[in-house]
């Protein structure tokens, strides 16, 4: 099962570099790479678009739940189309393009049409750092946040908080105690973790394989924290921020937007669902460009993240809203 998965995700990436790799596209020598040095990096379709508002997503540390609780619907509405993604702390981006304080960069690990790297867009330029001794870690074991989110501390007993990071963020593993993790961060050194917050795995193909009954009750976990459009994390999701980081919490790459997430997995007919398949929606009835995803968690329902005056939910997916907007379903696992 293992080397299924291994072997899928690999064939995901390689499809799709097959599809939209393109000499504009191409990395060069002059890219960089970097890591994430806050707990979430929002990535913008633009340098210095950002609002006053939207200061506590900028800084170094940040502040996202400052962030995302301060604003109105109307402001989280403005964000719609001038977001691209999120990156969790210690991720691996390439820069591509500096301009004043801010940089592009793709982050690695985030399958789009858009760039052979990864997903693109802005972020401020102190927000990264090079983790040059970070880097040397990579091939250690890595303890991956499970809980919605979680304390990173600096000392084993957990009494002083240095950072609270997302749910799927992963340090590599220095150490570890009955109750505590020693991980190494991108540039604050050796921090530590609840064990009850983390799983630890030597490698990301020992992830165990799930069942789609897993995918349901960890996007269940969710409940109820409010939309945010381009979000990936335990702070905020969007529908397709949402898919893409419940799997990859799985071990299971899927593409970053719910559009491309269409095109790839296997198709299944609505008499066949099961938990964990990925329902999609479209415009004109179905027929047109898919806006949005959710994952199907038996009996008609579905759980998803479905807009900027919503938390995530379930729903009927046959529901007055939804029902006539069905355009398929789609099976990343292995059943």
């Amino acid at each position: 099962m293992k080397k299924w998965k291994k072997f899928f995700t690999a064939f995901l990436c390689f499809c799709m570099m097959l599809v939209f790799l393109s000499p504009v596209n191409a990395k060069t020598n002059n890219d960089e790479i970097a890591y994430v040095d806050v707990s979430v990096a929002t990535l913008w379709t633009e340098p210095n678009i950002a609002r006053n508002i939207d200061s506590p997503s900028l800084s170094n540390p940040v502040d996202m739940w400052k962030w995302t609780k301060s604003m109105t619907y109307e402001e989280k509405l403005w964000l719609v189309g001038n977001l691209e993604t999120q990156a969790l702390y210690g991720m691996k981006v390439t820069i591509l393009e500096k301009q004043g304080d801010w940089a592009k960069v793709v982050v690695h690990g985030q399958p789009t049409p858009r760039h052979p790297l990864g997903y693109p867009g802005w972020m401020p330029i102190h927000q990264l750092t090079k983790g040059i001794a970070f880097a040397q870690f990579q091939s250690k074991p890595f303890a991956q946040v499970t809980s919605p989110t979680a304390w990173l501390y600096k000392d084993p007993k957990g009494k002083h908080k240095f950072m609270e990071i997302s749910f799927n963020t992963r340090l590599p593993v220095i150490h570890s105690t009955k109750s505590a993790v020693k991980v190494i961060t991108p540039s604050d050194g050796a921090k530590w973790l609840r064990k009850e917050d983390v799983q630890i795995f030597q490698t990301e193909a020992d992830i165990s394989a799930p069942t789609g009954e897993d995918l349901v009750n960890t996007a269940k976990q969710f409940l109820g924290l409010p939309y945010l459009w381009a979000g990936t994390s335990g702070f905020g999701f969007d529908c397709s921020g949402f898919t893409h980081t419940i799997y990859k919490a799985h071990g299971i790459t899927i593409p970053r937007d719910s559009s491309v997430q269409a095109q790839f997995g296997t198709p299944v007919k609505e008499s066949e669902l099961q938990p964990g398949d990925l329902l999609f929606f479209a415009y004109n009835n179905g027929k047109g460009r898919v806006h949005h995803v959710g994952m199907y968690i038996g009996n008609g329902k579905m759980i998803h993240s479905p807009n900027s005056s919503t938390t995530v939910r379930v729903d009927d997916y046959r529901a007055p809203g939804y029902g006539e907007e069905f355009a398929g379903a789609r099976r990343y696992i292995n059943k």
